[in-house]
């Protein structure tokens, strides 16, 4: 029957793509459709809600997506607005359960309470997920609620919804580990370019240095219902040595040959869809990652993040506005005039006090919740890393010098110590580190009360 019902989904996802083609479903087509689109949305809607074969609700939801997917922004607005609204909980339903409930206090009452608490854009989300490729599109869809979220708060229980199912049809045990080489198909190696978010890849060249050679590999997730669509990437390079420098990697002048390597050092991992935000892959996949090289070549001894700090220079802005003097004036005058990268004396002379405000930035400066303020921190602290190593500079490209004056950080993946990582930092916020970099934390903190007692 599986057999038969995927033939089926396959033939009616094949017969609905040649119709579009021979109809003209051109963006013109397209934009005479719009108006109508969401009246025509609505009901298609209202029909995939109610019983019928599994046959017909996939074209039913076919054309449900094929209509969203003509909407402008004002119309998936209104689209939101329509399911937040008119597909929530019924209020009355909860109440008549809640007092069965309470008269009984079975299991049975207790489902049916659990059953009308459930809002039926839900139900209406996982029959719009029978269409083939219907996943993968609604993973887009939520990409478009996000973007509204911001001017429309109101929405944030639909997005809730989308994340509770996206939890269970994305979980680990799904997601299928693939490297990634030179010898990937070439439209996977496209996005591998386009999904890159850490350090751009210029072009097919830049792409070759990052994958071809024998010290470098890159692993993915991917998702049987998103077909070549990747979630999340990690570049690696074997090194000799802790590496501190992102240029050096990236040209790949140092080549090592893989059973020398006693580092695997991960310097980019990459997000690639917008809408399963809030979806953790990042820790299964560094964790998955590190034994599968660890199997690979036994000798590795250190698996690294050579890691952007992308909140550094921000923090540094506001410590420097708020009159506290916690900023040297020497530091402050050469980080404006950005000649530091040039001038090795001066490099060295700036490095203590960068290094003293970095640690402190790193391992004491706390959002409300008690957790770092740098969200590469929270990633990696969090997954049971811990804070090993300061480089500056590490990054003297644009992009690293405007995020975080050239600053980069190792996190440490000790396997045995992973879990006990975790632990403290998610129950106490505790961020393990080396004993230096705590060292220059507290000098940092201390720094920090002389200038406001100086103040006052």
């Amino acid at each position: 029957m599986n057999v038969n019902m995927n033939f089926l989904q396959e033939l009616l996802s094949s017969i609905g793509r040649r119709t579009r083609g021979q109809t003209g479903h051109t963006d013109q087509t397209d934009k005479a459709l719009a108006p109508s689109s969401l009246a025509r949305l609505t009901s298609v809607c209202e029909t995939l809600m109610q019983p019928g074969g599994e046959a017909s609700q996939i074209l039913i939801a076919q054309e449900a997506l094929e209509r969203y997917a003509t909407l402008d922004e004002n119309g998936r607005l209104a689209f939101f607005k329509l399911l937040a609204e008119r597909y929530a909980a019924d209020p009355a339903q909860i109440h008549d359960a809640y007092a069965r409930y309470r008269d009984s206090e079975d299991n049975a009452s207790l489902q049916q309470l659990f059953s009308v608490c459930e809002p039926r854009r839900q139900h209406l989300l996982r029959r719009l997920n029978l269409c083939p490729g219907g996943t993968y599109e609604l993973v887009r869809m939520r990409a478009d609620l996000l973007r509204s979220l911001k001017a429309s708060p109101e929405l944030a229980p639909l997005d809730a919804d989308f994340a509770h199912l996206f939890a269970s049809w994305f979980n680990r045990g799904f997601l299928v580990l693939e490297s990634i080489d030179w010898n990937t198909p070439a439209a996977v190696l496209e996005k591998i370019i386009h999904y890159e978010a850490v350090h751009a890849i210029g072009d097919w060249s830049d792409l070759r240095r990052r994958l071809d050679p024998d010290d470098r590999r890159c692993y993915a997730f991917f998702h049987p219902a998103t077909g070549d669509e990747p979630l999340i990437f990690v570049e690696v390079a074997l090194c000799q040595g802790i590496p501190d420098n992102i240029q050096t990697i990236l040209a790949g002048e140092e080549s090592v040959a893989p059973v020398e390597a006693d580092t695997a050092a991960f310097y980019s991992i990459s997000n690639c869809q917008a809408g399963l935000k809030g979806i953790s892959f990042g820790n299964f996949l560094i964790k998955q990652v590190v034994q599968e090289l660890k199997r690979e070549l036994p000798n590795l001894e250190h698996f690294v993040t050579l890691s952007p700090v992308p909140g550094f220079a921000g923090w540094l802005a506001s410590a420097r506005d708020d009159d506290t003097r916690q900023v040297s004036d020497e530091l402050a005058s050469a980080l404006d005039d950005n000649q530091w990268p040039q001038e090795s004396r001066q490099h060295d002379k700036l490095a203590a006090e960068i290094r003293m405000l970095a640690a402190h930035y790193l391992v004491e400066a706390k959002r409300d919740n008690g957790m770092p303020l740098d969200p590469v921190a929270r990633f990696h602290l969090g997954n049971g890393a811990s804070l090993h190593r300061l480089n500056w500079p590490g990054d003297s490209s644009p992009k690293g010098q405007q995020q975080s004056h050239g600053l980069m950080v190792n996190y440490l993946y000790e396997l045995e110590r992973i879990e006990q990582n975790h632990e403290a930092f998610s129950r106490e916020g505790t961020v393990v580190c080396t004993s230096e970099i705590r060292r220059e934390a507290k000098q940092g903190r201390a720094k920090r009360q002389r200038a406001s007692q100086t103040d006052a």
